[in-house]
């Protein structure tokens, strides 16, 4: 009997004008465990533990599950018998990665089961195929801050330095906004002058997350490509982003899709921060859970 456990951090995406390339994985976790089991009478068995379970499925849709087999079937083999024992920490729908946690957790589980026959940059394109985009699953497969850049089997992968006095700090509130929703308010051109803007901004913050320049960082996390769309979807939005400035953020952008806000702050700004965006959304009658948390640097582990 073989067993693996694969551990897979969340995932902040965009980071503001890093729209669909630019990703840091953080240290909140969703682990899961293979366990092949080939005399058994069924061939999957899921169980799942941790906050929101009774939302995962337990068979063949499980994402989890279909990635798994994904790889075999890439590799031209059969899937073997499997249990799959799944442990959430990670927040389902909430712009944190979950889905890239999935993806990345199947296919690095039976690469593991399987002997290890593909790659670091075969993995990579099996999971953007999956998700569609790379700004998840390659964070959470690599760890750190990841910029992805260029498309099918023509990935460069360039790790971005993230200086230690930046503190993420996450706002989650109890409400859920689905990716394809906010897609769905995203225009499909935009105008040559919203480009320039997110160019500029996007170099300004790859140097303001490598030097911790804090002016840097203020004017870096705007951006004009998606967030002026999707903030319409996330209740409080402006009046969040308000208080955590006041408080002492550097800037506050939505996590993915959302509706998570990320905001970044220096360390001794942490507990004003957290406190701001609790209270915003509180005032709003939104239960909110904001914690700061650390870029995890390992990414994807097995044991």
């Amino acid at each position: 009997m073989s067993t693996v456990t694969v551990t897979v951090p969340a995932t902040t995406a965009n980071i503001g004008p890093g729209f669909d390339c630019i990703g840091a994985a953080l240290s909140l976790y969703n682990q899961f465990k293979f366990t092949e089991q080939p005399e058994a009478e069924n061939d999957l068995s899921i169980t799942v533990t941790g906050t929101e379970a009774h939302r995962v499925s337990s068979d063949r849709t499980n994402l989890l599950y279909q990635a798994f087999t994904h790889l075999y079937h890439h590799l031209n083999k059969t899937p073997p018998k499997i249990a799959i024992d799944i442990k959430l920490g990670v927040p389902l729908a909430r712009g944190l990665g979950s889905s890239a946690t999935a993806i990345i957790g199947g296919l690095v589980g039976a690469n593991a089961l399987a002997g290890q026959p593909l790659s670091t940059a075969d993995i990579i394109e099996l999971a953007v195929a999956l998700e569609g985009h790379p700004d998840n699953v390659v964070p959470a497969l690599l760890g750190n801050c990841q910029l992805s850049v260029g498309k099918s089997k023509n990935w460069e992968i360039c790790q971005i330095p993230w200086h230690p006095d930046i503190i993420p700090v996450v706002a989650i509130p109890n409400f859920e906004l689905s990716t394809e929703e906010a897609r769905s308010v995203l225009p499909k051109t935009l105008p040559q002058e919203d480009a320039i803007y997110n160019i500029a901004r996007m170099g300004l913050l790859i140097r303001a997350l490598e030097t911790g320049n804090e002016q840097w960082l203020s004017k870096a996390m705007t951006d004009k490509l998606h967030q002026p769309y999707r903030q319409g979807l996330i209740e409080g939005y402006e009046f969040v982003q308000e208080c955590a400035l006041k408080a002492g953020a550097y800037g506050m952008v939505i996590s993915g899709a959302g509706p998570t806000l990320l905001a970044l702050t220096s360390a001794g700004q942490i507990q004003s921060v957290e406190k701001a965006m609790k209270n915003a959304w509180t005032q709003l009658e939104i239960i909110a859970d904001v914690r700061s948390l650390s870029i995890d640097t390992q990414g994807a582990k097995i044991q």
